[in-house]
């Protein structure tokens, strides 16, 4: 399994998106996503590059393994 490496907001967002999210709100830098069945909203901060911890958080918030996250990964590139 390849690693996790930072990604552009945008191609995050694209992952995001594709596994059932929805754009929820934005404050300031920082958009909000939810998705029916998940606890808490998703973080994603408009960077050029999202830092790997904040897309493993994002990754366990939205109950997501690895190998769905690089399948959606792919589909977004």
């Amino acid at each position: 399994m390849p690693r996790i490496t930072p990604v552009h907001w945008k191609i995050l967002e694209c992952v995001f998106i594709s596994d059932g999210f929805e754009f929820s709100r934005q404050s300031g830098d920082h958009r909000l996503y939810v998705k029916e069945g998940v606890a808490r909203p998703i973080v994603i901060p408009t960077y050029k590059q999202v830092d790997v911890e904040i897309i493993k958080s994002n990754m366990r918030t939205a109950n997501m393994d690895r190998a769905k996250y690089f399948k959606l990964l792919q589909k977004c590139r």
